[in-house]
């Protein structure tokens, strides 16, 4: 047997391994076909309908799940008491575990629950509420004299006095404070960065103890290192319930159903997030165009490529059209010719529907 057969079997392989490579590699570089007319939606209410009529599965095991989560309600206590900020996340809503550990091991504290998978939430309100909780408890506790009042309500108090009484010193105070039970802090109407810092600015405060749930995968993003460990001071807790998320999604737009403008910003996104970062920046500079220049017919290309230069996002006008090629591909963009004969691009999309893309497409 010819010894070298062994090396050109093994020399066969690699490249045949190195072909097959780049074959599958050319296959999935192909663009896709999909178009935002070819998604397939169904009415949102006849969606919705449908929901409640699923047979829930399993529903003694995640009983019996939420059940063996009380054996860490004393640990829980024990850290809040000692400062500690409380962050729950798993898969599954963690609504009634929270709402239970409150109700059961925070009774000697007031309680305030924040419903972040709300639309809108006021925080200079929430702060407001917090300051009267802590106050009620301390005439409650006789920490404060019968005859000290606040010399104006709370409601006509600026934040920064707020912020100075909840970390005020008070004489035997340590175990007095007020804990926050916040439903998704990382929910729609809390995690811009204005809203976050103000959480954190709570959550500092010396009579005033965080209980927070988070479900989306990017949740951390939305502080810093001094806002984990400083502000929050967050123990983090892996606490899978499979709780069907029935309150946090009512608010949500079905994806699958057709709602109107919402659903139109939706889909949208959908394709819009399977782009490159450069492609959805070009994007936005078509969209802000359009938002600024309703009047006009579209802008042309030749504006959008000076711009997109300027930014940096191509190098030439052959990277440009590539993804204004896949822009009208999934039907995102179109052109037409302006009165003075020129091509112009626009976006088939109403104003509000856009602004609303921009808002989401961070």
């Amino acid at each position: 047997m010819d010894p070298t057969d062994g090396d050109d079997e093994e020399e066969f392989g690699l490249s045949r391994n190195y072909f097959l490579a780049k074959e599958i590699g050319s296959v999935s570089g192909r663009k896709s076909a999909r178009k935002l007319s070819d998604i397939a939606l169904v009415d949102e209410q006849v969606l919705r309908a449908a929901v409640p009529e699923i047979v829930p599965k399993h529903e003694k095991e995640t009983a019996s799940l939420l059940k063996s989560y009380k054996d860490l309600y004393s640990k829980w206590l024990f850290e809040l008491r000692c400062g500690f900020g409380l962050l729950i996340y798993g898969f599954g809503s963690k609504k009634i575990l929270l709402e239970d550990f409150a109700s059961s091991a925070l009774t000697d504290f007031g309680v305030i629950v924040i419903n972040g998978y709300l639309p809108s939430v006021n925080i200079k309100q929430v702060v407001i509420t917090i300051a009267e909780v802590l106050w009620d408890q301390l005439k409650t506790k006789r920490k404060c004299s019968t005859g000290s009042k606040p010399k104006h309500p709370f409601s006509s108090q600026s934040t920064e006095d707020l912020f100075l009484f909840l970390d005020g010193q008070l004489p035997n105070e340590n175990d007095c404070f007020v804990c926050i039970v916040i439903h998704n802090i990382d929910g729609p109407a809390l995690r811009d960065s204005e809203s976050q810092q103000y959480l954190a600015r709570i959550a500092c405060c010396s009579h005033v103890r965080m209980i927070a749930s988070i479900d989306h995968v990017n949740a951390p993003l939305l502080w810093d290192k001094k806002m984990v460990h400083t502000q929050f001071n967050w123990c983090w807790y892996h606490v899978p319930t499979f709780a069907p998320y029935k309150a946090e999604g009512i608010f949500f737009p079905l994806i699958l159903a057709s709602g109107g403008n919402a659903q139109t910003t939706k889909t949208a996104l959908v394709v819009l997030e399977s782009l490159t970062p450069n492609a959805q920046s070009v994007f936005k500079i078509l969209a802000e165009h359009q938002l600024a220049n309703e009047k006009e017919e579209g802008m042309p290309v030749n504006t959008l490529y000076t711009k997109c230069r300027e930014r940096f996002l191509v190098s030439s006008q052959v990277t440009l059209n590539s993804h204004l090629t896949e822009f009208k591909d999934h039907e995102l963009v179109k052109t037409r010719r302006h009165s003075e004969g020129q091509d112009c691009l626009y976006i088939p999309l109403a104003s509000e529907v856009l602004e609303k893309l921009l808002q989401e497409l961070v």
